[in-house]
């Protein structure tokens, strides 16, 4: 799967449009029923109130024409555009009553979605030029979680695990139910399809030897001071070179370029997803133009 395929139509996303819908429209839109003509055609247009990366224009078609068939959108920039205040990123044509009842749904994933690749691509940006990788956590919208990693994927991030069947990682829970680091991993190691890395998230220096000694492929380097990065870096380069670092817990843009000069391979952020704020957009609707064809994309 390409890094950009987009989840648009797989059947948890369209599960979850289904939802979104059915909870913002209700029995249907009572105020545009009341006051808008059934035959009245309308268009408008999406536009982006800050600067930000835009994510989710698939989402959006998909809510529209979910709603109404007839709906037509056209894109005007791509996923992954960076756009300034303004812009129009995509226009929309249609039965007024669609326009109407599917702005809400729409906007709410367009300007969440967006959100995420904005700050992805913000913290990408802190460490252009390192060697290491970007990533997501399983710290999601339930229910949205594809939706939301692919918005990682567009601000120039990489994606963790998309859920606990996708590889191993031994936690502290783990570790307090099999006895130790080591025991954990012997266990996994006796039991675990040959084709998963083990990895092991790991609270000091002492338990990162541990995991190394046992075989861990993958070491997660939970809230370690950046001096504690260093070293741990240190220690596993000189001894097993192949072992990934990956670094999580308390990462900040004013503090991730320090951690990236530690060595680490991997820096994983659960706020790329959990703390994203949503950006903002505005759709702004007129009646559509007499004799202009809808227009696809």
């Amino acid at each position: 799967m390409s890094v950009y395929s987009a989840p648009w139509y797989t059947p948890a996303v369209q599960r979850l449009l289904d939802l979104a819908l059915e909870e913002d429209v209700g029995r249907g839109d009572v105020t545009t029923s009341s006051v808008i003509d059934e035959a009245q055609e309308a268009e408008g247009d999406i536009t982006a109130g800050e600067r930000l990366v835009v994510c989710g224009l698939g989402v959006v078609e998909a809510v529209f024409t979910r709603f109404d068939w007839r709906t037509r959108v056209r894109m005007k920039v791509a996923d992954g555009d960076p756009v300034a205040p303004t812009t129009t990123v995509a226009t929309v044509r249609g039965p007024a009553a669609a326009l109407l009842a599917g702005e809400r749904t729409a906007l709410n994933f367009l300007q969440r979605l967006s959100g995420i690749a904005t700050l992805t691509q913000a913290f990408v940006g802190a460490v252009e030029g390192a060697k290491l990788r970007i990533t997501d956590t399983r710290k999601t919208m339930p229910g949205a979680r594809a939706l939301e990693k692919y918005a990682v994927r567009i601000g120039g991030g990489g994606n963790h695990r998309a859920d606990l069947s996708s590889g191993i990682l031994i936690k502290d829970n783990h570790v307090a139910l099999c006895g130790s680091v080591r025991e954990a991993v012997r266990r996994a190691r006796a039991t675990a399809p040959h084709s998963l890395r083990i990895g092991v998230e790991v609270d000091t220096l002492a338990q990162l030897d541990e995991a190394v000694e046992a075989g861990a492929e993958v070491v997660l380097l939970d809230n370690f001071s950046t001096r504690d990065l260093s070293e741990a870096v240190r220690r596993v380069r000189d001894r097993a070179p192949r072992v990934v670092l990956e670094a999580s817990g308390g990462v900040t843009l004013d503090r991730i370029r320090e951690i990236a000069k530690t060595g680490v391979d991997v820096i994983s952020i659960g706020a790329l997803t959990h703390s994203a704020r949503a950006v903002d957009f505005s759709f702004s609707v007129r009646p559509a133009e007499a004799g202009r064809g809808s227009s696809d994309r």
